[in-house]
């Protein structure tokens, strides 16, 4: 963990502040948190699916998770307001960070056919969003013990104003974007 964020203070930092020409060390864009969410639509029927995630999620995080609850009653999908739909974890800091390197280095690498990550998936203030299609691209998941194959977003929250200095910013941290 120490080794990406010294990493970050030492090299990533003073290059983007020489690249983008910013006038305070204040202005350099930096990772402010790391959210991981996982929802699954026949955990309103289920209870133990909740657990599952919860346990999945911990196990990949190394932290708690929160249970998500319905914010609203939709008729077509038989769910009502307060069911349990799924789990988040907010990751900041030296967890954030250690998550970020086993993501870039060991996870993403184990996907199939992989060729990097879209380059196009900023929200245009600086954020980045991505979707993984199984919990077993890590290694901390035992592929024996799971009941079913979940997939999961992740959204990476930057201070930067905009895309192109966020994209820079996450390139310098090891993102593996797609040429």
């Amino acid at each position: 963990m120490a080794r990406l964020f010294d990493y970050y203070k030492k090299d990533v930092a003073p290059a983007l502040m020489n690249k983008f020409t910013y006038k305070s060390v204040m202005q350099i864009p930096k990772l402010d948190k790391i959210i991981i969410n996982c929802g699954d639509g026949d955990a309103r029927d289920n209870a133990k699916i909740i657990d599952a995630i919860v346990n999945d999620l911990g196990l990949i995080t190394g932290q708690k998770p929160i249970v998500c609850k319905a914010k609203k009653s939709v008729a077509n999908f038989k769910l009502r307001e307060g069911m349990n739909i799924g789990a988040k974890v907010t990751l900041r800091g030296s967890k954030m960070y250690e998550f970020l390197d086993r993501l870039f280095n060991v996870a993403l690498p184990r996907v199939r056919d992989f060729r990097g990550i879209n380059p196009n998936s900023f929200d245009g203030r600086g954020n980045y969003n991505m979707g993984i299609k199984e919990q077993l691209i890590f290694p901390e998941i035992d592929y024996d013990k799971i009941d079913k194959v979940r997939g999961m977003d992740i959204c990476f929250v930057t201070t930067a104003k905009t895309d192109e200095e966020a994209r820079e910013l996450l390139t310098m941290m090891g993102a593996p974007f797609a040429k």
